[in-house]
């Protein structure tokens, strides 16, 4: 029996023409997905997986912008090097991948740990950065729950099929609403050699808590869309950052959780893309 191509599966579900690509970015051999002619929109994945993360989505924002979703340093079939695995090494990273496409300006959208990479980068290249979108996001203060967190352990510590179906409860509303190559392929990187570096080097450092004085300081134009049944991190959390960051909104979406472009792809593309739009 052939070996399901579980990332060529979902690349596969997605309806509109997939672009694949790799480019040298810094030292950093790094593969993305592109789709669609227009303003760049850089799609950050979260913690696990890779690019294809963004399969509810990258058709419906690739009819108005040119989407570019990378393979994080440390993800996917990107490069795993040794590293800090911080924000800052994360954002440097971004920073080089941009360059080496030639992209003098784009659209930052980050889901959880992708969240926290493009707040570092809105910080650190102001100029590169239109819109911010952080979509249940890292680096907010909120801090996985004693369940949810042990899921997560692991899977990232001892990956498997069954580390994944507990874990998969604390991710989702449903976790029927996630293609479960998803988790198989999340399955299959995490033993890659290298493939535990981001979280064994990083230790959470990402996502910590940035400071309130920080926050204040991104003037960019930002959505926060928070699913309202997130059990990794709670809504509490996008909330207070609204209040906090100059030209932040919180958009809440019902009946989701941490991933709500997968419980709820219609209404959080149709949000996604009104903001970008507009």
């Amino acid at each position: 029996m052939s070996k399901v191509n579980h990332r060529q599966a979902l690349i596969d579900k997605i309806e509109t023409p997939i672009r694949q690509g790799q480019i040298v970015a810094g030292s950093v051999k790094t593969s993305y997905l592109s789709a669609g002619e227009g303003p760049p929109v850089i799609l950050l994945h979260g913690a696990g997986a890779g690019a294809v993360t963004w399969y509810p989505s990258i058709s419906a924002i690739s009819k108005e912008f040119h989407v570019i979703a990378p393979d994080i340093v440390g993800y996917g079939e990107s490069d795993k090097p040794s590293g800090a695995y911080d924000r800052p090494y994360f954002s440097a990273w971004l920073n080089e991948f941009l360059s080496a496409l030639e992209i003098p300006k784009a659209h930052i959208v980050g889901l959880s740990q992708g969240g926290a990479i493009a707040l570092q980068f809105a910080l650190d290249y102001p100029e590169l950065v239109d819109k911010l979108v952080l979509i249940d996001s890292g680096a907010l203060g909120a801090t996985p729950s004693f369940l949810p967190f042990i899921g997560m352990l692991w899977m990232n510590c001892v990956p498997s099929r069954l580390a994944n179906r507990f874990f998969s409860r604390y991710l989702l509303f449903n976790p029927e609403n996630r293609d479960p190559n998803l988790g198989y392929y999340s399955i299959e990187i995490l033993k890659r050699e290298g493939g535990k570096n981001a979280f064994a080097q990083g230790r959470g450092s990402a996502v910590s808590a940035m400071p309130e004085e920080f926050l204040r300081r991104i003037k960019n134009e930002t959505l926060i869309i928070w699913g309202e049944n997130d059990q990794l991190f709670s809504v509490e959390q996008g909330e207070a950052a609204a209040r906090i960051m100059p030209n932040a909104t919180l958009y809440r979406i019902q009946d989701a959780g941490h991933l709500p472009l997968m419980d709820q792809p219609d209404i959080f593309n149709k949000a996604l893309l009104g903001f970008l739009s507009d």
